[in-house]
């Protein structure tokens, strides 16, 4: 039989293990609380570094199988490098498991003003269609030094955590804008439709002649350019010393992906006009942390430390006339 003082000697031996006090009457700290510790992000890193989670599992006061929880800095250092992309920022973003889908009016009758008991309402003509978002893994590595890859937990975690997660958020930027510029002119059932102008040169009007392409609904417009792109209605604004802003008062999202004016051919968009906030949705069925896995084997002739990141990603544009693409 353990006596009382042994009791709670072994109690707190195994709390110093979690990094929580355990003696009868004192506070446990949360796992969010363990989480912010640097002994947890210490103990993190170790277990990217090499597979083995012994240790940081020890740490967590409720631990269960499953994914390892990520240490609260993780969080917040991939949360800011989403944000960075100001394409993957404005657009609508969800968590939902499993594929999703929406649905959007392709077209249908308007509602009615009426009168009571003069004017009659018909029923609604209504045709829909669905759009898909299918998750699809988006992975990016990077080698590191094996200096970089000895630093200390934090700045080890928040160095790898904000590379792969911007470079993801980048890729599912590009993802996103190839599939508007796939839409076509028409609404199908499971594709909405995208609004098109051309132009043959570089003007201060080209952004109001998109604009006007757009539905009633498309009421957060943005201009999406390649920075070159940029340069050139500038140049045009200045040349001719135009007292107007080319863009219209609107956001600029600058995307390299792209192509520029003077680099496009024939048939090719290079300008998009529209509105991410209601027209664009970015789903992330597992969140969005990055899984990680080391590689110190691949790249070890070069001194170099392989690091993976991969996150599942699903991107579409939901509603009608919610973009126009300037094709050249």
């Amino acid at each position: 039989e353990i006596k009382a003082e042994e009791r709670t000697a072994l109690l707190n031996s195994v709390a110093a293990m979690r990094g929580t006090p355990a003696a009868p009457g004192a506070a446990q700290k949360s796992d969010e609380e363990v989480r912010s510790s640097k002994a947890y992000i210490d103990a993190f890193a170790e277990y990217i570094k090499t597979g083995k989670d012994e240790e940081v599992r020890a740490l967590l006061t409720e631990n269960g199988g499953g994914t390892v929880p990520v240490p609260t800095m993780v969080e917040d250092t991939v949360k800011t490098a989403w944000e960075r992309n100001g394409i993957i920022r404005r657009a609508k973003r969800t968590y939902f498991k499993g594929d999703v889908k929406q649905g959007f009016e392709i077209s249908g009758s308007d509602a009615t003003t009426r009168t009571e008991g003069v004017t009659s309402v018909s029923a609604e003509t209504l045709l829909t269609g669905i759009v898909k978002l299918v998750p699809q893994d988006i992975a990016k590595w990077v080698e590191i030094s094996r200096e970089t890859y000895k630093l200390g937990g934090e700045a080890f975690l928040r160095y790898i955590y904000s590379e792969l997660a911007y470079k993801i958020a980048k890729q599912a930027a590009k993802d996103l804008i190839t599939k508007i510029i796939a839409c076509s002119t028409v609404a199908t059932a499971t594709q909405v439709s995208v609004g098109e102008i051309t132009a043959t040169q570089v003007g201060v009007g080209i952004v109001a002649k998109a604009l006007a392409e757009l539905s009633d609904e498309a009421v957060e417009p943005v201009v999406m350019i390649n920075k070159k792109t940029w340069g050139a209605l500038k140049d045009a604004q200045y040349a001719n010393k135009f007292n107007v802003d080319p863009f219209e008062g609107l956001p600029v999202e600058f995307d390299n992906s792209i192509p520029s004016f003077s680099a496009a051919t024939t048939g090719d968009t290079w300008m998009i006009v529209g509105d991410l906030a209601n027209g664009a949705q970015v789903n992330l069925p597992n969140g969005e942390g990055v899984d990680i896995e080391t590689d110190t084997v691949t790249a070890f002739a070069n001194g170099m430390v392989k690091i993976n990141g991969s996150e599942m990603v699903a991107v579409e544009p939901i509603a009608p006339l919610a973009f126009t693409k300037v094709k050249k």
